[in-house]
């Protein structure tokens, strides 16, 4: 699968960035200095980097079900460092420490 870049919409903040298809939504938002969404312990298992994926597509690996519940998982409601996009995303964050970055 080639590397192909797409853009990430944060709601709260307006913010968008570009991010590679073989890095995490998290990834790309630190690897270009922005902000937006919590950043935790970067792994899936604090759930700081909660959010909701209104649109796009995305593949995703396995996430703590102590934070992300399989009804959850099932309406688009992800961690961000375990998501890698497929196509262009619009998310809200939704973690606990929202109110740090969407202040």
């Amino acid at each position: 699968m080639s590397t192909t870049y797409v853009n990430v919409t944060i709601v709260d903040t307006g913010e968008v960035y570009r991010c590679r298809s073989d890095e995490s939504l998290l990834e790309g938002m630190e690897r270009l200095g922005k902000r937006g969404i919590p950043v935790g312990c970067r792994g899936g298992g604090c759930g700081v980097c909660k959010v909701h994926i209104h649109s796009g597509e995305y593949d995703k690996r396995v996430m703590s079900r102590a934070y992300v519940s399989a009804e959850e998982e099932a309406q688009s409601i992800v961690l961000a460092c375990r998501v890698k996009p497929r196509t262009d995303i619009t998310l809200s964050v939704i973690g606990k420490m929202k109110k740090n970055v969407c202040a």
